[in-house]
């Protein structure tokens, strides 16, 4: 028996034989009607990447987001310094 598993390795819908155990590419690829394709997955929004700005202009505008919230949590760890520890107010 498995650690936190009700049945027995090997029944059910986990284990060895179960729905979720792992395949190999090999037994993947042997099934009938196999496909890989995950175009489904496509990011509709970024269907148009023509439009997109260049990638410096992309890079700065990630460099300005981080900084921005590297400063949020600054000031709320600051916050919870001086509200949690009396004794470290500043």
């Amino acid at each position: 028996m498995c650690p936190g598993c009700t049945l027995p390795q090997g029944e059910g819908k986990s284990g060895l034989n179960g729905r979720w155990r792992a395949y190999t590419y090999d037994e993947i690829a042997a099934r009938d009607k196999v496909s890989l394709d995950i175009f489904w997955l496509r990011d509709e929004s970024l269907s148009d990447s023509d439009n997109l700005p260049d990638p410096d202009v992309l890079a700065q505008e990630i460099v300005d987001d981080l900084e921005a919230a590297l400063e949020q949590f600054r000031e709320i760890a600051t916050d919870l310094n001086t509200t949690d520890r009396p004794e470290m107010k500043t």
